[in-house]
């Protein structure tokens, strides 16, 4: 049985289709990374695997257990956490406000205040700063470690390098090496294809709200991943049926 399940998944935004049918699977401990260009539905299928958006048809099953109609705080309870793109943290609170917040509502588990900085020892100084007077790179690993807090079994993590310097990316992926270690289920959406594959067991490519291709990391040719990517693969297809 997989850890998680989705299949045949659709989920609108209005008129507009931006996941079309997805269906696949996830070990326990597999991190999983999303690739594709802006509108491919990545992060429509993350809000809707957290919760946060309602799919018109499929489902989601956890362990077994179809949570397709678990509202997000449920999700949370069950251990499905996002890192939302943009980070979304409340930054008129301290990062100490933002991650006990979480904690709150947390599992039970290895995560609390003192496991999270022990992987972002950088928030430890500015733990009575405003998350909104963080740089960006601080505010990535105070969301991460928002999520983190409630202790989950899966982590989603929507554009994890998006408006970061090169320097806190690497400071980012560098903490998202002890993540892994620690056997965290990892689903990623990632722009910088090289840092998704550095980190990544397997990639889902998508490209206008389906699935272009997947497959394990290392199996899989960089070119067909751009291929698939920018729509050559799906092209040259319709050319030959032309």
């Amino acid at each position: 049985m997989s850890f998680l399940e989705v299949d045949r998944l659709d989920v609108r935004h209005g008129l507009l289709q931006a996941v079309r049918g997805v269906s696949f699977e996830v070990a326990r401990g597999e991190v999983v990374a999303f690739v594709g260009a802006n509108g491919a539905g990545k992060t429509t299928l993350f809000r809707a695997l957290a919760g946060a958006h309602r799919p018109v048809a499929g489902r989601v099953v956890l362990e077994g257990t179809d949570i397709t109609g678990v509202p997000a705080h449920e999700r949370v309870l069950r251990g499905i956490a996002l890192v939302p793109e943009g980070r979304r943290l409340f930054s008129d609170m301290t990062v100490r406000e933002n991650l006990l917040l979480a904690g709150a509502v947390r599992r039970a588990g290895r995560w609390n205040l003192e496991a999270v900085l022990e992987v972002f020892p950088n928030l430890g100084p500015r733990l009575r700063s405003r998350a909104g007077n963080l740089s960006g790179g601080e505010q990535q690993a105070t969301a991460i470690s928002r999520a983190l807090m409630t202790n989950p079994e899966i982590l989603l993590l929507d554009e994890l390098s998006l408006g970061l310097s090169p320097a806190a990316v690497d400071r980012v992926y560098g903490s998202l090496e002890a993540l892994i270690d620690a056997g965290t289920t990892i689903l990623l959406v990632e722009q910088d294809l090289d840092r998704a594959l550095s980190v990544a067991d397997r990639v889902i490519c998508m490209l206008e709200g389906e699935i272009a291709t997947t497959g394990k990391v290392g199996e899989m040719p960089r070119e067909r991943i751009l291929d698939a990517y920018f729509g050559l693969e799906r092209a040259r297809a319709a050319g030959a049926r032309a």
